[in-house]
């Protein structure tokens, strides 16, 4: 898969850490992430392992609506997909100001970077 600049006529939010571009679902890699899977936001609905986790979700599924509110967002394919069973495209998406809005959320606290040996513990 080759990376470069990607066309969204239409940008969603699925959850935390997942956008949907043109029905695509895309996984937010989080500039400077250690790993090839991006950052892990809580889970939403059922996935959720907990009370908690489920509020932290809509908070942070929140606040990724908000950062892709803003004009002039430029999503970047990396040429990779994560991990999971979806294998979605791992994407950056970069604000006006140059600001990566997965490295945005881990600054703020709505995401964690994912590793692929432990499973992040929103509950505690």
């Amino acid at each position: 898969m080759i990376s470069g600049l990607i066309i969204c006529a239409s940008l969603t939010v699925v959850d935390g850490d997942t956008v949907k571009c043109d029905g695509q679902n895309m996984r937010l890699l989080g500039e400077g992430v250690p790993f090839v899977s991006g950052i892990d936001t809580p889970e939403i609905g059922s996935h959720a392992k907990c009370i908690k986790e489920r509020k932290l979700a809509l908070i942070a599924k929140g606040r990724l609506k908000e950062l892709l509110a803003e004009r002039g967002l430029k999503v970047v394919f990396s040429g990779a997909v994560d991990r999971t069973q979806m294998h979605r495209p791992l994407v950056n998406i970069y604000r006006t100001n140059g600001e990566e809005i997965g490295k945005t959320l881990l600054k703020e606290g709505f995401a964690r970077a994912w590793s692929p040996t432990q499973r992040n513990d929103w509950c505690d």
